[in-house]
């Protein structure tokens, strides 16, 4: 754990960066070549902790995966080729290693112990358990499965029709990939949209999956061929620069590559009912993963009230947005965001508790938080609670503060953006 502090004289933020590849797309991308039976490649792939968790996972599975910077190649001879682990299959933070997880292995034909950090022996797993359960899964562990570690004894599974009871990709994504060993058809019923990564990804990789006004069928017992995986910038890694761009002096920053996916562009209508100052610019919209150019310029702000089905399409951006929101005139609302409780952390304790020690003038509710603004920000010894996304939150917050900015850990910010704080001083 290492400590930085940050000092910036007001500065103009302009030049061009790309960001790092997609966690989420990445996560999949190996995991979808772990399934097919050939040689996946992918470019572009995020080195970032959490994606390497997923790699060292299938490694341990047997699956014959290399890297080459960005690159990666994976090949496998399919689900049944897999062997059983002789280790504990280690997911760190990542919370969407462990869920997803779950699910393959749950329909797989081995016996596999999965756990993480600490962080992750807190977040709750009984909303992928429960709904695995009811395909017959046979999965055990700490709290009768509410939390890690967890043991799964996979086997052939029933298909389910589940309604989601909270927009989750990565509990929908679960269900979808134990589906893919069900003895039927699999239907997962969305109440709001979340991100749609898994079912884009089982097109690419040849199967048949139909998404239809929130009603996804997918039926079980298909194979999946290699394919070659592209994977956008993250969005979300972006958040934090397109913010950043917005609030420092006579700034204009580039963007290249960045992944547009509609499920996850929410962030983008935030900006933009806030009055920030920014173009996009379409590359391919019928790519597998849409993706783009958006330059930001320094923007007057206004308050706007975040809520309601845009909230699962833009709830890890949450903590940079109320970042933002004290700096705009008015009152910010953000609510719908229970969510936010069992991420990395509580956010929205960990997002008001900072940013109040910034002197923002920010308030929790129950559901998310009121932020009024625009307020003058000073220096102060943040605590990061080992979430990447408040410590990038707080570098972002020393751009426009008085004062310096201690990051407590600085080196959480490695598990989505190892290069973020090498990004930063190019725009300098």
């Amino acid at each position: 754990m290492t400590s930085k502090t940050l000092q910036f004289k007001k500065p103009s933020l302009k030049g061009t960066i790309t960001v790092p590849g997609d966690k989420s797309i990445s996560h999949r991308s190996v995991m979808f070549g772990a399934i097919a039976k050939g040689t996946t490649t992918v470019e572009g792939f995020l080195l970032g902790d959490d994606c390497l968790s997923t790699i060292d996972c299938f490694r341990k599975l047997g699956v014959d995966i290399t890297l080459d910077d960005t690159n990666v190649t994976i090949t496998s001879d399919g689900m049944d080729a897999w062997q059983e682990p002789t280790d504990i299959l280690y997911t760190g933070n990542s919370g969407t290693t462990t869920r997803l997880m779950l699910g393959l292995l749950a329909g797989s034909s081995v016996h596999a112990v999965l756990n993480g950090d600490a962080s992750i022996g807190k977040r709750p797993m009984k909303r992928v358990i429960n709904p695995l359960r009811d395909m017959n899964a046979h999965i055990t562990g700490r709290a009768d499965g509410q939390y890690t570690p967890l043991a799964v004894q996979g086997k052939i599974l029933t298909p389910i029709d589940y309604t989601m009871p909270v927009a989750s990709a990565q509990v929908k994504s679960a269900i979808l990939l134990a589906a893919l060993n069900a003895d039927g058809t699999t239907i997962v019923r969305e109440q709001e949209p979340s991100r749609d990564h898994t079912e884009r990804m089982l097109r690419q990789f040849g199967a048949d999956i139909t998404s239809k006004d929130g009603v996804i069928t997918f039926r079980g017992g298909q194979k999946l061929t290699a394919t070659h995986v592209s994977v956008p910038g993250d969005i979300s890694s972006a958040a934090f620069f397109l913010v950043a761009g917005a609030l420092a002096n006579e700034s204009e920053i580039t963007l290249h590559n960045v992944g547009l996916n509609p499920t996850r562009t929410g962030i983008i209508e935030a900006l933009e009912a806030m009055g920030a100052n920014m173009t996009i610019t379409i590359d391919d919209e019928a790519a597998a993963e849409p993706t783009g150019k958006i330059v930001v310029k320094t923007s007057n702000l206004k308050a706007t009230t975040i809520g309601g089905a845009v909230i699962p399409r833009l709830i890890d951006e949450i903590p940079i947005i109320a970042l933002l929101a004290t700096q705009a005139q008015g009152k910010t609302i953000i609510k719908d965001a229970e969510e936010l409780k069992v991420k990395e952390t509580n956010r929205i304790d960990a997002v008001v508790d900072e940013l109040t020690k910034l002197g923002a003038n920010i308030t929790a509710t129950e559901d998310g938080m009121i932020i009024e603004g625009p307020t003058p920000l000073h220096g102060a010894t943040l605590h990061t609670y080992g979430d990447h996304r408040i410590g990038m939150m707080g570098a972002i917050a020393a751009l426009i503060t008085d004062g310096d900015v201690t990051l407590d850990d600085a080196d959480c910010i490695a598990v989505s953006y190892p290069t973020f704080f090498d990004d930063l001083s190019t725009l300098q």
